[in-house]
């Protein structure tokens, strides 16, 4: 990323600004929770996943400022993000872990790893658009 990790951590940690950047055209509006997230904190949203509209409220479990940040679903999983920096940037790590979650089966039998995956490059490449030089 052509920016420093707290310029990128400062988009991430901003729940009301996920929809910018998601790359699994899941992530909707309606959006409740502090602007800056810190350990513990919840944030809420829709969501609307195979034309199924939802409410989720996601929890923060890992927060070190500029470093990283990762939030649990309700179901157990944890989305992470790991900011290095990198010269006058950032390298930029977000994972989907579904090890934690009582339904990781049901994630592998339904593809879910791999449309995650398409979804994060998706999303990486959306974050990298944002802080590109003009």
């Amino acid at each position: 990323m052509d920016a420093p990790p707290e310029e990128v951590f400062a988009l991430l940690a901003d729940p009301h600004r996920h929809g910018e950047l998601d790359g699994s055209g899941t992530v909707g509006d309606a959006i409740t929770g502090p602007h800056r997230v810190s350990l513990g904190d919840r944030f809420s949203l829709n969501m609307r996943q195979l034309g199924i509209p939802y409410r989720i409220t996601s929890t923060v479990v890992e927060c070190e400022e500029d470093r990283h940040l990762a939030w649990r679903h309700p179901l157990g999983h944890v989305w992470r993000w790991e900011l290095e920096p990198a010269g006058e940037g950032t390298t930029v790590t977000e994972t989907f872990d579904y090890s934690t979650t009582w339904a990781a089966l049901m994630f592998e039998l339904s593809g879910r790893p791999a449309r995650n995956a398409r979804g994060i490059e998706e999303t990486l490449r959306r974050l990298r658009g944002r802080f590109a030089p003009v």
